[in-house]
């Protein structure tokens, strides 16, 4: 019985850590790593540093909303996203605070390996993004609550991670980055429209003020498909002087991505979730795609 419980226990924390959304912090790693692999300055050490801090700083974020939409009453019972663990029961809100603080410490220690590749300056970096795994569902003025969402996710799913993961091994930045940061910044951003869209009448009674509520579902709709386009324009300077069998992997991955928009409009409610998945995905097989059009 015990060690079933902690079986249980253990399947809590992993379903607490949102693995279906994992992707999003992999992908702008794999793709600093690849434009730093085509200029010739690639180093491992640095980029598995890169993506354990990008990895723990998004579990540490998820635990983190779930200790602090539970303390706010933002997980209701009418609630139609994958079950909360504290709101379920699973883990006690106190245990889920200290997992929160253990792994954002775990997160930073690995930060502070990245100091010896980049300089101290990337300490404003780190306690910027620690900052705002607390920020963002936390403090006096949480940012999911006020429509800073997206703003989030762009910036801390794709500027950042893509910019100072190619930093830290070629030491300066470059326009490249930034444009590759952007594409896969604003394609990650559409996890978070599937999520709010889902959940937009339970985000309303709970004042949760996600762009999806301040402007609406057809919104959120169109909102999807302008993020996809963005991503596939800021993708362009990779792809420009690419062969026809790249532009035809790009045109497929658009199909695929118009396929799973379509559900926006098709299906609703815990269905979504599978939309939720499959969004996902997308991001990953675009990060995949753009790291093989960077090194070929």
């Amino acid at each position: 019985m015990t060690e079933e419980k902690g079986k249980q226990r253990l399947m809590a924390w992993v379903e607490a850590a949102r693995p279906k959304t994992l992707p999003a912090s992999i992908s702008p790693v794999l793709i600093g790593c690849a434009l730093a692999y085509r200029e010739g300055v690639f180093q491992w050490i640095p980029a598995v540093l890169c993506l354990l801090v990008a990895l723990l700083a998004q579990i540490a974020s998820n635990f983190a909303n779930d200790y602090f939409d539970y303390k706010k009453g933002a997980d209701r019972a009418d609630r139609l996203g994958p079950e909360r663990a504290v709101a379920s029961g699973w883990i006690s809100p106190r245990a889920m605070w200290k997992g929160t603080l253990i792994t954002l410490g775990i997160a930073c220690l690995c930060g502070l390996g990245l100091l010896f590749y980049g300089g101290w300056e990337l300490i404003f970096v780190g306690i910027g993004i620690a900052f705002c795994v607390l920020a963002y569902s936390a403090g006096p003025y949480p940012l999911a609550y006020h429509g800073w969402g997206d703003f989030c996710v762009l910036l801390f799913y794709g500027v950042i991670p893509v910019c100072f993961t190619y930093y830290v091994q070629a030491l300066s930045f470059s326009w490249l980055s930034l444009w590759l940061s952007l594409s896969i910044g604003f394609l990650s951003i559409n996890i978070l429209v599937v999520n709010n869209y889902r959940d937009y009448e339970q985000d309303m009674l709970s004042g949760k003020r996600t762009t999806i509520v301040l402007f609406g579902r057809r919104f959120g709709q169109v909102f999807y498909l302008l993020n996809g386009v963005l991503a596939i324009l800021f993708a362009l300077p990779v792809l420009l002087y690419k062969g026809w069998n790249f532009w035809f992997l790009y045109a497929f991955f658009f199909v695929l991505f118009v396929f799973t928009w379509q559900d926006l409009w098709r299906v609703q409610g815990k269905e979504l979730n599978r939309t939720l998945g499959q969004t996902a995905r997308n991001v990953f097989l675009f990060a995949l795609l753009l790291s093989i059009t960077l090194l070929r």
